[in-house]
């Protein structure tokens, strides 16, 4: 068994997950390109979407949470998320990194994890 620390550890555990989490949803929402999954929605729903989220990362980032939601694939299925749609989200997740100043290999760990959720996500 290794000893070294799971991701969540060494992202700083759920505050550090959930700051980051918050911070990129207020990105994306605001994005030009991508706000538009955000219309129409109501405060209850987007902080839900919010929680999720957190739930989502810090669960899969080996932390002591149980996530609830759907798989990634169901969750966007019909949401025609398109390859430049994931290019303009990789963008802000990596300005999310850079403002928390996360260390190299958290970051790189970061995002090979959400690329890897890529083919559950993008229809388009």
């Amino acid at each position: 068994m290794s000893s070294e620390p799971s991701l969540y550890e060494r992202l700083g555990g759920y505050d550090a997950i959930a700051a980051l989490s918050v911070d990129l949803v207020q990105r994306l929402q605001a994005d030009s390109q991508l706000g538009r999954f955000w219309q129409h929605r109501g405060e209850d729903g987007i902080r839900r979407e919010k929680q999720l989220l957190i739930d989502f990362l810090c669960a899969s980032a080996g932390g002591p949470m149980y996530y609830t939601g759907r798989d990634m694939t169901t969750t966007h299925k019909g949401m025609k998320i398109t390859e430049s749609d994931w290019q303009v989200f990789l963008g802000h997740l990596k300005d999310s990194i850079a403002k928390f100043e996360l260390p190299a290999k958290e970051a790189a760990d970061v995002l090979g994890f959400v690329e890897s959720t890529k083919s559950e996500m993008v229809e388009a």
